[in-house]
């Protein structure tokens, strides 16, 4: 009897040694993922970014003009990120400007629609090109900023389409008015400002578009405050130069030109993931 009291007693014994065994590994085990997933959020989160792919998109404001852009890129080594860009933008004169006229008639006054007094073209541009960032300094921790140099180029198809005015025959006869664009025959009355009842809408002369190729490249600073490697939030500054193969004529009292230069600034914003 008392052999068999001694044999259930090292059971017991043994059962609750080997609970407390399991429930040791399991507590371990749950700390270790507990500690790996801290440390997969400090990798994401702060330190060197390590990441071979991204895409991002933004926005820019230039001394002459604006454009939007979509970005691709990957990282070539540990200080290089090579990348693709589209771009779609506007060029604008700097003398351009947005105005209204009054108009009197017999039953009052009013304001005609806002036009750009003196504008020949609304000159566009579709850029594609390619270019590479140099890691200056990283951002060290989640409060840092990621500096890089960048330096790009590529194509740039212009695109000039003719700018509507829609014309008085004789100041502040609103009844017969005509859309028309700048010739050298109607020039006295397309700078009338007396005969403009206002602008053509941007939807005019779509159909009437010329293509105009050239070149273009940029150099700038690029800044990434992000607090999480993997998304891309981030400033650029710089300069770019175009060149295009036909003049471009914008407005009817300033001389065309080939050539542009601008500095700038844009916002973008994306992801980064590894392949």
């Amino acid at each position: 009897m008392k052999k068999t009291y001694l044999i259930l007693l090292l059971l017991l014994a043994g059962g609750t040694i080997q609970a407390q065994s399991s429930k040791q590994t399991k507590k371990e085990e749950k700390e270790q993922r507990k500690l790996k997933r801290i440390s997969l959020f400090k990798e994401i989160e702060e330190g060197e970014n390590t990441y071979n792919r991204e895409f991002s998109m933004g926005g820019r404001l230039n001394t002459d003009g604006w454009s939007g852009f979509f970005e691709l890129g990957y990282k070539k080594s540990r200080s290089t990120t090579n990348y693709f860009q589209f771009e779609l933008a506007e060029k604008k004169h700097p003398k351009q400007d947005r105005a209204t006229n009054q108009i009197t008639t017999s039953l009052g006054w009013f304001n005609t629609n806002p036009y750009v007094y003196g504008k020949q073209n609304n000159f566009f541009q579709a850029k594609f090109g390619a270019g590479q960032r140099k890691l200056i300094g990283g951002k060290g921790n989640k409060n840092g900023v990621e500096v890089t140099g960048v330096y790009y180029g590529g194509l740039s198809l212009g695109l000039m389409k003719p700018y509507y005015l829609d014309l008085m025959e004789t100041a502040n006869d609103i009844n017969t008015r005509k859309q028309e664009t700048y010739t050298e025959a109607n020039r006295d009355r397309f700078l009338n400002r007396d005969l403009i009842y206002g602008g053509g809408g941007f939807g005019r002369g779509w159909g009437e578009v010329k293509l105009n190729p050239g070149l273009h490249a940029k150099g700038g600073m690029r800044f990434d405050w992000a607090r999480f490697n993997d998304v891309i939030s981030a400033l650029e500054v710089g300069l770019n130069a175009e060149y295009y193969a036909k003049e471009v004529p914008i407005m009817v009292e300033y001389d065309p030109k080939r050539f542009f230069f601008n500095a700038y600034l844009s916002l973008q914003f994306g992801k980064r993931w590894n392949k």
